[in-house]
């Protein structure tokens, strides 16, 4: 088909981009973002009507999770070989279709492959979402469209409990999958008609070795970390889980040494303000949306409200991560870039510090608070992670930017809902051993997964207790991501200077005869 390349910026004379690319950019990612918490809320009437055990229920969330994680870099890299427009809509058809698949599954296993796939496809869009954005956006055109994308962002993971609880309390749980394909298909349509293809001239071959070692550190460490609270951490197939995670990160690093254009540049490990950029965009996923899960099920499962009513209780961080990119996009960028990304990641700590008022006998509005300032955070944070992920490298390595900016996100929350998930029931147990003795661990099992009524079978003693552990696991989990998400602000801060980023060159697009430049992203 005929690569349909709508005017740019520099051929018009109009510094606006292409709002099509956008468009469709912000659709995908707000579809897969979505993705990783809208099916939380149907847990439960899957697990009815698929006859599912609980270990099935973790695998329709880690399926996604996993291949995300592990493929999103991968993708970056083949967008910058093949072009970025046609892997994203190689993504989004993957995505589209894999979606009605988990829609029509009549099994809990067609259901867990369907998810796997769409992680697949949502690693694609995911990898190269930044990149489209970069090549069609220039100079305050481009901020404005970061601050649309990071807002896409910071919305998408937190509304997912809400749309998730409309549809499956309106018209079932399929349709939280179904939806995506009519809106797949208009991104798609988009895409393909509107937007144009753009790859790095210097990216003759594909990083195979390096594309396989990394997909493979990454999966094994993530399954590690999922499984480990049930196999046991010092357990066998845990133990070769991370080793084996341990070899292939090792290869990987001596493949790309030997690389003349490697999937990931290690030189950028000498670039103060790349790594700051990663711990603080891994901060967030793992300290911060990590988290979201687990508020999720104090509301539902503790408090007592419906799917709908829960997501509802969510919207003073959900609106807010919206808003804030547009609201403030003007006065943050005449900020020092770490100061204003170390700065959106200080209020979210404090805001998750702030969600410590919880206690046995809190109502949900305790939580407001938090929830505020967590979502003033998120939406300053958002963007600065964009303009400073694209800023360090050069222009035509947009997808490998947009590729390992994304990864350390995904790894961050993959990591993060692993580990708290792990300290987080054990936590629980815990504190029911105290009560029950040799009862406490199923008991503890029982009420991290289906929460305090299902565990108490009406009796008030158990009840007491298990909200009493409930709480205590939720407030040890939100200490732990505070710490993580401050440690994160104080490095980047610290690490991010303007100096560390591209100024502008001059470099020829393989799709456009005459040279232009590539302005620095901030």
């Amino acid at each position: 088909m005929t690569d349909v390349r709508p005017p740019t910026a520099q051929s018009t004379g109009r510094a606006s981009g292409n709002r099509w690319t956008l468009i469709a950019v912000c659709i995908g990612t707000f579809m897969l973002l979505v993705d990783l918490t809208i099916v939380q809320v149907a847990l439960p009437t899957i697990q009815r009507h698929l006859h599912a055990s609980f270990t099935d229920l973790q695998w329709v969330i880690d399926a996604y999770a996993l291949a995300l994680a592990a493929l999103i870099l991968a993708w970056g890299s083949i967008s910058d070989r093949f072009g970025r427009k046609r892997v994203f809509v190689a993504g989004l058809a993957v995505f589209t279709a894999s979606s009605m698949l988990c829609g029509l599954a009549q099994s809990i296993s067609m259901l867990i492959w369907s998810r796997a796939l769409q992680g697949i496809g949502g690693a694609a869009m995911f990898a190269t979402g930044l990149a489209l954005i970069a090549q069609d956006f220039q100079g305050p055109a481009r901020g404005r469209a970061i601050a649309a994308w990071a807002a896409t962002v910071g919305g998408a993971v937190a509304v997912g409990p809400l749309v998730g609880g409309m549809l499956t309390s309106g018209v079932g749980w399929r349709w939280i999958f179904i939806v995506n394909a009519p809106i797949g298909a208009v991104a798609i349509w988009l895409s393909l008609t509107r937007m144009r293809n753009q790859m790095d001239p210097g990216a003759t071959r594909l990083d195979s070795f390096g594309l396989v070692s990394f997909a493979a550190a990454m999966f094994l460490l993530e399954l590690g970390l999922i499984r480990g609270n049930a196999l046991g951490w010092t357990s066998g197939p845990i133990v070769a889980m991370f080793a084996g995670s341990a070899v292939a990160l090792v290869a990987f690093v001596l493949v790309e040494l030997r690389q003349a254009r490697p999937m990931f540049d290690l030189s950028l490990l000498r670039n103060s303000g790349f790594i700051g950029v990663s711990v603080g965009t891994f901060a967030i996923g793992g300290g911060m949306f990590a988290l979201l899960p687990y508020l999720t099920l104090y509301l539902q499962n503790d408090l007592g409200y419906s799917p709908f009513q829960g997501g509802l209780r969510l919207l003073p961080l959900t609106v807010l991560a919206f808003l804030v990119p547009f609201v403030l996009r003007g006065p943050v960028q005449t900020l020092p870039p770490g100061v204003v990304l170390g700065g959106g990641l200080a209020i979210s700590a404090g805001g998750i510090a702030a969600l410590l008022a919880i206690g046995p006998s809190s109502d949900w509005v305790v939580l407001v608070p938090g929830m505020v300032l967590s979502g003033l955070g998120v939406g300053i944070a958002n963007p600065a992670i964009a303009r400073v992920g694209l800023g360090v490298v050069p222009a035509e390595r947009s997808g490998m930017a947009s590729g390992m900016s994304n990864t350390f996100r995904i790894a961050g929350l993959a990591t993060g809902v692993a580990a708290l998930g792990a300290i987080f029931q054990q936590r629980i147990t815990s504190s029911l051993a105290t009560s029950f003795g040799a009862q406490g661990a199923a008991l503890g099992r029982a009420v991290s997964s289906a929460g305090i009524r299902a565990a108490a079978h009406g009796q008030p003693k158990i009840a007491d207790a298990a909200y009493v552990a409930f709480v205590s696991g939720l407030r040890t989990i939100l200490v732990i991501g505070a710490v993580a998400v401050a440690l994160g602000a104080v490095l980047a801060a610290a690490l991010v200077r303007s100096r560390d980023f591209h100024r502008p060159v001059a470099h020829v697009s393989p799709i456009e005869t005459t040279p232009h430049v590539a302005t620095e992203v901030l």
